[in-house]
């Protein structure tokens, strides 16, 4: 049992840093979208393609504000919530487990 408890260990950890680093290109696109970045630089392409979907769905729910959009913020608190949640809880199934 312990190889399947290290084996849940480095899930949870890999998806740690996964859910991580989406949230900071999250944050560096936002921040890109205040100084009117080219449109056809392929950073900002690719990080409008890699968090334009996850963002739209919150878009869709809580449309913005006036020239504020929340949809980052809360696409954020969202990933942190599930970071916690399923982190932590891989952690404990796994010393459970031994």
């Amino acid at each position: 049992m312990f190889v399947m408890s290290n084996f849940l260990e480095a899930v949870a950890g890999v998806l740690n840093t996964i859910l991580s680093i989406y949230s900071w290109a999250i944050i560096i696109r936002v921040l890109i979208t205040w100084v009117s970045p080219d449109p056809f630089n392929p950073i900002v392409q690719f990080l409008s393609r890699v968090c334009d979907p996850f963002l739209d769905i919150f878009r869709r729910a809580i449309p913005p504000l006036g020239p504020f959009d929340l949809s980052p913020m809360i696409a954020i608190l969202v990933l942190q919530a599930a970071q916690h949640f399923l982190v932590k809880t891989l952690i404990d199934v796994s010393i459970r487990m031994r």
